[in-house]
């Protein structure tokens, strides 16, 4: 299903801060129960971040739904969107992987 090539560089959407913080081109890749709500709440804790995914993919398969999403984000925001994913009601399973890195700006 997941058809992106392992470390792509996403453009990033994560304006400069000034700081010289790198942004990471990650994809969290989640399996879930399926639920009408359960779409919306993956999407919010990227929402609560100004965030705009680069890419948001899902399909059910039997009685999971599969879930990719792409970001660009900087570093010290990977985990904390991570922990607030896997925090979701009906997430069984998350991955996060991580591609190259840039300075943002």
């Amino acid at each position: 299903m997941f058809d992106a090539v392992p470390g792509a560089l996403l453009a990033a959407t994560v304006p400069s801060d000034d700081t010289g913080e790198r942004v990471l081109a990650v994809r969290y890749l989640l399996r879930a129960e399926p639920s009408p709500g359960l779409l919306p709440r993956l999407l919010q804790p990227l929402a609560k971040r100004d965030v705009t995914p680069e890419r948001f993919r899902a399909a059910r398969e039997g009685e999971a739904m599969r879930v990719e999403i792409a970001v660009a984000v900087p570093e010290g925001m990977v985990h904390l969107v991570a922990g607030n994913l896997r925090s979701v009601i009906g997430v069984t399973r998350l991955e996060v992987e991580h591609g190259r890195v840039r300075p943002l700006g």
